[in-house]
């Protein structure tokens, strides 16, 4: 497959790089500088151009909280420019997986969210994310929407990181007890991704690795698997944060793939195996 990856240079995008590669697929990853994606006419050009069997768009303003301040920015970049680039692959006939997240939920539900619930975003971020949802869709009913959550990796900024770096610097470790999701990790979901881009699944998709936790009890599994001792993290509740977080974050952030299953797809394994192998990684 000819492949193009936006926002390449990002965290997942440079594991999906190594992915596609990896298969034998001819792998174009420009980041942000080399492919502006709030620019209609330039991406238009570019997809014109390189003609790629998949397009995935990993392209995204991720500063939650920064997103705040700058709605309108959010809105283009998360929003109308996924629909730019669903509207290039609608036009050369890729398929295209358009990466989402559970900020897209209010976060209430006392179970899992199912793909086919009803969004309902308490933060700009959300919003602009379940708009970029909506345009990608609009313009190519046949795409796949991903969501994803808490996503951790090698070569990128990641919570997973930030503990390990905290940990090994003395830092005070308080994490929330009372926000719960799955956390995902960039090097099992890139396989996926490429799997569901060769099978141009449609729709919206959950895809994480396994195991429900708080952020609590996630940091304490990093200092575990740093062979660290899990001790040091306090656990907190939201409104104890220091400063407080300008955007809402939703409690509940677990997604059933529930798609998954009903495709035959087996899920992502369990995060804590993932974890361990990230941690080797990073501190080996």
């Amino acid at each position: 497959m000819r492949v193009l990856v936006t926002g390449g240079h990002g965290l997942l995008g440079t594991e999906l790089q190594r992915c596609f590669a990896a298969s034998g697929d001819e792998v174009h990853a420009p980041g942000r500088t080399e492919l502006d994606i709030t620019d209609s006419a330039t991406v238009m050009e570019a997809v014109d151009g390189l003609r790629p069997d998949v397009i995935v768009n990993c392209a995204a303003w991720t500063a939650v909280d920064a997103c705040e301040a700058e709605p309108q920015r959010a809105l283009l970049v998360n929003g109308s420019a996924a629909g730019f680039v669903a509207s290039a692959a609608c036009a050369s006939r890729a398929h295209m997986i358009h990466l989402s997240t559970d900020y897209v939920f209010s976060g209430e539900l006392d179970r899992p969210y199912l793909e086919s619930d009803e969004p309902g975003p308490r933060s700009v971020y959300g919003e602009s994310k379940l708009a970029g949802e909506r345009a990608v869709l609009a313009a190519l009913p046949t795409a796949t929407v991903v969501r994803t959550s808490w996503l951790c990796g090698e070569f990128g900024p990641n919570m997973a990181a930030t503990i390990l770096r905290l940990a090994r610097n003395g830092q005070p470790l308080r994490f929330v007890s009372d926000q719960r999701g799955h956390p995902t990790f960039a090097a099992d979901l890139a396989p996926m991704i490429r799997r569901l881009a060769s099978e141009r699944v449609a729709g919206v998709v959950h895809v994480t690795n396994q195991g429900s936790v708080s952020w609590f009890e996630f940091a304490q599994s990093v200092l575990r698997a740093a062979r660290l001792d899990p001790s040091q993290v306090t656990p907190i509740r939201t409104e104890e944060l220091d400063p407080p977080r300008p955007a809402t974050r939703p409690k509940n952030s677990v997604l059933d793939n529930a798609v998954l299953r009903a495709l035959g797809i087996p899920p992502l394994r369990r995060y804590e195996d993932a974890l361990v192998e990230l941690m080797g990684r990073l501190t080996g």
